[in-house]
């Protein structure tokens, strides 16, 4: 007796993961058409707007087609890969009509789903795979999971038909039979439509895959591109008949706005733009501060670990916050409570190739000082490599960055956004000092501490800052702060 086995074409869409995001890039794809995968293999690298991520693959079988190529920019939902899947043996193979029937819409669970009725300026809801390896990530970040309604339901994920040629139709019945597509943009866009009293409808996208942006609506409300009267040339064209101008676009480098440079631009401008920003500086004598890194380095409780300033201003800082709490807070504007943090999830500006990166180390005020010491390096260091994982990079209390390290003395840091402050470290140089009643060489640093003023009054923020300062100025004054 012979005994079949059946294969289905499973069709994998862009997941949304867990960033609430509208598109990502696929930077790099580690498998090939024809090859061969298993469950939660590594298929492809994908970049978000805060980090590359590695997605895996959600089915064992074989890569039919890749549908996008390295380096494109992929909606949210839309299909990335194709993959054959064997079926249950002893069963024939199912077929799927080339069309599927107008009254049995698709159910697959990683469909982009239509928006409410009535509601037309809703983003399309998106509905993730019940991909493995992302739940842990996402319960890493204390976010609530969250499922499809086919999974909630209990019901087998449906399987969508395979890549078919569609049958021509003349253009009025094709017309007749196709539900009007609603235009696609952003909740910000179609706000600004909204505003401008333009109708989305009657616009074309220039944005990735025929997105309307906001420039459309812009050019749109303004009545360009204007039409040429005869005769009129159109702007950058030099007349008939006379040379061209220099080209002064070949010696120009465009690179497009996208990925984590356009989420970390739109975030500093919301955060400049939302909180209200003080800055106060500090100059300080740090020299008992690097004495004391000094006889670190050679204990024997730090053998092997990279101790570093910041590993102390990072301590200090969480023993301030305990003195201090307003500054580990954040401002929500939907309920009009201010919320504050028991734990200090103590977030590191880290400057990697792909740009500014702020992952943060959970309860960070629980840690020892070898243990604080060991989560820099190894955030750092996960950070540069480009592996950080989403979940490192929210859920965030309060920041520190270092700009010393690249000689600068004092800045105004940007707050971090949802976050209350941030700490900047200047560089430690040998300046003459008074010491003692005497001028002395001694090693001098200068804090900035930003902070929003609608959660931290100049008191309170003058105090934390005061209170680090003081443990850098003499540590062994920590006996006294806790």
């Amino acid at each position: 007796m012979t005994t079949t086995t059946s294969t289905t074409v499973k069709e994998f869409r862009l997941p949304d993961l867990g960033e609430g995001l509208t598109e990502s890039e696929i930077v790099q794809w580690h498998v090939g058409e024809g090859d061969t995968v298993e469950l939660n293999q590594i298929i492809a690298d994908v970049e978000t707007a805060k980090a590359v991520v590695e997605l895996p693959s959600p089915y064992a079988g074989t890569v039919l087609r890749l549908h996008e190529a390295a380096g494109t920019v992929v909606d949210v939902g839309a299909p990335i890969v194709s993959f054959e899947v064997a079926g249950e043996p002893g069963k024939t193979p199912t077929t799927t009509p080339s069309v599927p029937p107008a009254s049995a819409p698709e159910t697959a669970s990683d469909e982009v789903a239509a928006p409410p009725d009535g509601d037309t300026d809703a983003a399309p809801a998106k509905r993730e795979p019940n991909l493995v390896g992302y739940g842990a990530a996402l319960e890493k970040s204390g976010r609530p999971q969250r499922r499809s309604r086919a999974h909630q339901a209990g019901t087998a994920e449906a399987t969508p038909p395979p890549v078919v040629k569609p049958v021509e139709q003349p253009a009025a019945a094709a017309s007749a039979q196709a539900p009007a597509e609603r235009p696609r943009s952003t909740p910000p866009v179609r706000k600004l439509a909204r505003d401008l009293g333009i109708a989305l409808e009657t616009l074309t996208g220039s944005g990735p895959g025929g997105l309307i942006v906001r420039d459309d609506v812009l050019a749109a409300a303004d009545g360009s591109p204007a039409e040429l009267s005869p005769g009129q040339q159109p702007a950058g064209e030099p007349p008939a008949g006379e040379p061209p101008a220099t080209d002064t676009a070949a010696r120009q480098t465009r690179t497009p706005i996208r990925g984590m440079r356009k989420h970390t631009a739109a975030a500093m401008v919301a955060s400049a733009f939302t909180a209200p920003h003080v800055t106060e500086f500090l100059t300080i004598d740090v020299t008992p501060t690097m004495e004391l890194l000094t006889e670190l380095k050679a204990s024997r409780a730090f053998e092997g670990t990279r101790v570093t300033p910041l590993t102390i201003v990072a301590k200090a800082l969480c023993i301030a916050v305990a003195r201090n709490p307003t500054v580990n807070s954040s401002w929500d504007e939907q309920a009009q409570e201010i919320v504050q943090y028991a734990d200090v999830n103590l977030g590191i500006a880290a400057a990697t190739p792909r740009g500014l990166l702020v992952p943060n180390i959970r309860a960070a005020q629980s840690l020892s000082l070898v243990d604080l010491a060991r989560s820099l390096a190894s955030l750092t260091e996960t950070a540069r490599a480009g592996k950080t994982p989403p979940a490192d990079l929210t859920g965030g209390t309060i920041s520190i960055t270092n700009i010393g390290v690249f000689g600068i003395d004092a800045g105004t840091p940007i707050l971090n956004p949802g976050e209350a402050a941030i700490l900047a470290m200047g560089a430690v140089r040998s300046t003459p000092w008074e010491y003692q009643g005497a001028v002395a060489l001694r090693s001098v640093m200068t804090l900035s501490l930003s902070f929003d003023h609608r959660l931290v009054d100049g008191e309170q923020g003058s105090r934390f800052l005061a209170d680090i300062g003081t443990i850098l100025r003499n540590p062994a004054m920590v006996l006294t702060m806790v």
